[in-house]
């Protein structure tokens, strides 16, 4: 007689709470790649591509027809030594810095005035919003005729009151000026919204605080008001300066970069150097050398808004 045989049953475990499978997380991970493609294709195709691509035709002198030639850093070295180069950067800089505050200024009085309750309020801020989503070369081409030196409005007006009118976009003294002007008044809207979006997002039981405190106007906007829109302002400053230091198109239409010169930019002067002289490898390098300055000037920023950005 045999004697049977005591075998322990085995256990399951029950899953630890909070663990999940393997496979549903590499599932969840197929599923947010499979929608993210959309997205990602036209991201890799026109914009990684085409900035790897550059990087290399930097690194090569070419005419666009001919088989690239390998020449290493020459390109850069040659930007960095020529006159050219230092010529057009100053253009961009001092646009920029005409152009970032009276964009900003601008902006400011607009928002401070449509955020009041005005009759038509919606209308105006309609209007002021208006040149934002209209072309460039169609605000370049107006911008040209009212400012034309012969018979623009703006000269004529000017006359009437006892001003010679400049020649705009004719002098070289007062091309970028106006170009700067055109641009200004072409993003005042822009900035308006933003602007105008931050003051609604101030509590109005602050103000009432200081009013209780006998605080003036002008206090309460130098107090509340200009430290509760850092962030927006902040936000302003930073896209205000990457679009500043990318301005092409109204260059391009209003003056040509000329006279002489006189208004030409980074952007136009590598528009120049690829399909005016065929110079393609030292185009792509400027292009990196404005992306390194562009990409600084960002990190400096975000870096130095702990110092004025007040988050509430």
């Amino acid at each position: 007689m045999s004697t049977p045989t005591l075998t322990r049953p085995r256990t399951e475990h029950p899953p630890r709470a909070g663990s999940r499978p393997r496979s549903a997380g590499w599932k969840k991970l197929g599923w947010v790649l499979f929608f993210l493609l959309p997205s990602a294709i036209p991201l890799v195709a026109f914009t990684l591509v085409p900035m790897v691509s550059s990087l290399w035709v930097s690194l090569h002198k070419w005419n666009l027809i001919s088989p690239m030639k390998w020449v290493g850093l020459g390109n850069y070295s040659n930007l960095l030594t020529d006159p050219t180069t230092r010529q057009v950067f100053l253009h961009t800089l001092i646009y920029v810095a005409g152009y970032l505050p009276l964009v900003y200024a601008g902006g400011l009085g607009l928002a401070l005035v449509l955020n009041q309750r005005l009759k038509g309020r919606a209308f105006l801020r309609a209007t002021y919003f208006l040149p934002v989503v209209t072309s460039w070369v169609v605000v370049a081409l107006v911008w040209k005729w009212l400012l034309n030196p012969a018979n623009g409005l703006v000269n004529k007006v000017l006359e009437a009151i006892g001003l010679p009118g400049p020649g705009w976009w004719t002098d070289p003294h007062w091309a970028l000026p106006a170009v700067i002007l055109s641009s200004a008044w072409k993003d005042l809207g822009f900035v308006m919204v933003i602007l105008l979006a931050g003051l609604q997002a101030i509590p109005s039981d602050v103000y009432e605080a200081a009013l209780v405190d006998g605080a003036s106007g002008w206090q309460r906007f130098w107090r509340i008001t200009l430290p509760l829109l850092s962030p927006s302002t902040f936000f302003v400053v930073v896209i205000s300066l990457i679009n500043g230091f990318q301005v092409f198109d109204q260059v391009y239409v209003m003056t040509g970069g000329g006279p002489s010169g006189s208004s030409q930019v980074v952007v136009g002067h590598i528009y120049d150097l690829t399909f005016r002289y065929g110079r393609a490898g030292e185009a792509s390098a400027l292009s990196w050398i404005l992306f390194a300055v562009i990409l600084l000037i960002t990190v400096v920023q975000i870096r130095g808004q702990r110092k004025w950005v007040h988050y509430a």
